[in-house]
């Protein structure tokens, strides 16, 4: 699995996860949502401590610089 995420898009995810988490321990998002969210949330932080993205695979793309 060779990996297809730049670091400013690891960064991007995982900040986006950390909002995610924060909302839904404030009680700022709840029910149905609150749980598709954090799902998505699971995904962004899995994909960015892995740094790959099957997504990216499929449609062939990569955000790593080449010298990375």
């Amino acid at each position: 699995m060779k990996q297809n995420m730049g670091l400013i898009d690891r960064g991007a995810r995982i900040a986006i996860a950390v909002a995610i988490a924060v909302l839904y321990f404030t009680n700022v998002i709840t029910g149905t949502l609150a749980i598709i969210l954090l799902a998505a949330a699971g995904v962004f932080l899995l994909t960015s401590l892995v740094g790959f993205c099957p997504l990216y695979k499929v449609v062939n793309l990569s955000t790593r610089g080449q010298d990375s």
